[in-house]
């Protein structure tokens, strides 16, 4: 795949088939020339909507069908935040969650390229993803998980027929040697942060962009988790500010669980770079990753925009859960619970004051996930015939 890359820290430059890491360290971008870029008028809702800013694949099968999600107002959580709330809910996307979209191109691209499997290394909502994206585009698709994996989560990624691999030793570093195997054995690698990914990932900010058009919200919070996301969601504004339609980037604010939580941990020491650490158990599991290959990109993204990293524990999590829930009927997995938690986290110190409208991104919809913190349910029982006294005396 012959597709151009270029990297955000030091300039260089070269093409998705040389590899996806710089030699200063740092994972490439796609390059892209948004000179002249303008919102499209009509067309298509899906994140194919913004191909001028994507490499030139044609969407096969489902991934024509990643992207469009809804930009949710959330009046009830207002008073919580100070400004006006607004949450990106991800998953509607196909499989329920934005790793769709890094999917969608990532298939996408390696149809176009003639490989006939591609892979990824994941445990959760990047596999499904991937695997599902795979069988529709009719390419076999390699998941490698670590070992310890629980069944319930294999479960979910086994119905779409891939073919997993449980990897005992040092999982982190599987997401390297997978992109050397990769290129050894012809399996076109989407990983967390890898540039196809990142690429079709920036569509959830040009989504939110489009939706506020001209203008922007002052602030956007999201989960962190490889730092992908993260950066895909800077690159997308630093294109419209390239194109001229921005003039200033959101504050971007990244929010981790405390109970795993390096990029928010070196942002606290004030470094430019992330050192790996132990992470713990958390009900944030999707995003409890200790060693993020683009942590340096999202310290970077927050610095540039004046924005920030924090963490957050579980139990901020679980009562922001609920609260998506109970006030904005928005039924979202705990790792995406992190940024009304972490928003909530910022109002209190005074983060978001003279600000007008806040966005949230959740990333995944709750409902393939085991429910941590599902309450004991008693409903009352009722004949038919008291129906009527019933309803009056609970409803008043």
């Amino acid at each position: 795949m012959d597709v151009p890359l270029i990297c955000y820290a030091c300039g260089n430059t070269t093409t998705l088939s040389a590899g996806t890491r710089c030699d200063c360290g740092e994972p490439y971008w796609v390059a892209t020339e948004p000179t002249g870029f303008a919102w499209p008028e009509s067309g298509e809702r899906s994140l194919w909507r913004y191909r001028d800013l994507l490499p030139d694949v044609v969407p096969t099968g489902l991934a024509a069908g990643a992207g469009g999600t809804p930009l949710v107002r959330a009046p009830r959580l207002d008073d919580g935040i100070g400004a006006r709330v607004h949450v990106k809910y991800e998953g509607s996307n196909p499989t329920g969650t934005f790793k769709d979209r890094g999917s969608s191109v990532g298939v996408a691209a390696a149809v176009d390229a003639g490989y006939e499997t591609v892979g990824t290394v994941s445990h959760g909502n990047m596999a499904r993803s991937m695997a599902a994206h795979a069988a529709s585009a009719g390419l076999d698709c390699l998941v490698l998980v670590p070992a310890d994996v629980p069944a319930e989560r294999l479960a979910l990624i086994a119905r779409y027929d891939p073919t997993i691999l449980r990897v005992e030793g040092d999982y982190g570093r599987l997401y390297d040697e997978s992109l050397h195997i990769g290129r050894e054995q012809r399996v076109a690698f989407v990983n967390s942060d890898t540039p196809l990914r990142v690429a079709g990932q920036k569509t959830t900010a040009l989504e939110i962009a489009e939706a506020f058009a001209p203008q922007l919200p002052d602030a956007i919070v999201l989960p962190v988790s490889s730092g992908g996301h993260g950066s895909a969601v800077w690159k997308a504004f630093r294109e419209l500010r390239d194109a001229g339609l921005v003039t200033e980037i959101p504050h971007l604010y990244f929010v981790q669980t405390a109970a795993c939580a390096p990029i928010a941990e070196a942002w606290e020491r004030d470094d430019r770079t992330v050192t790996p650490v132990d992470g713990g158990e958390t009900v944030a599991y999707s995003i409890a990753n200790a060693d993020p290959p683009s942590g340096d990109r999202v310290l970077a993204a927050a610095r540039a925009t004046g924005g920030g990293v924090l963490a957050v524990d579980d139990d901020a999590i679980l009562d922001a859960r609920q609260a998506l829930s109970a006030e904005a009927g928005l039924f979202v997995e705990s790792a995406s619970a992190t940024a009304l938690a972490g928003a909530r986290r910022l109002a209190e110190n005074g983060a978001f004051e003279g600000f007008e409208d806040v966005v949230l991104i959740t990333t995944g919809t709750g409902f393939t996930e085991r429910d941590v913190d599902a309450p004991i349910v008693d409903a009352t029982r009722v004949g038919l015939g008291a129906l009527d006294d019933a309803i009056t005396e609970r409803m008043g």
